[in-house]
């Protein structure tokens, strides 16, 4: 598992630069990705008009991104109330000290 998660670690600390324009092309300002151990916590800031399932399909069509989706869905497994193919899923905030 371990070396597993190295190799994620070491694709994204030298992330293609095609995949760091598409995602900022798409609506996304910032990214980061946390980890612990096997998990994986991602936070974005958006413009306001950023729509995921739009950028999702834009994504799609983008040769290079299926590449780097296909390489990293390797490392990635969906939460057993997921799709197979459905990686990223949306949380609910349930605490904000400052709303």
């Amino acid at each position: 598992m371990w070396k597993k998660i190295k190799q994620y670690q070491h694709f994204h600390q030298n992330i293609w630069p095609e995949i760091a324009t598409n995602i900022k092309q798409r609506g996304v300002l910032d990214m980061q990705i946390w980890q612990i151990e096997s998990r994986l916590f991602m936070i974005m800031d958006t413009r306001d008009d950023y729509d995921p399932a739009v950028a999702n399909e834009i994504a799609l069509s983008e040769p290079k991104n299926v590449e780097w989706e296909t390489l990293m869905s390797q490392f990635q497994q969906s939460l057993p109330s997921s799709a197979a193919d459905e990686k990223w899923v949306e949380m609910t905030k349930i605490f904000d000290l400052n709303p």
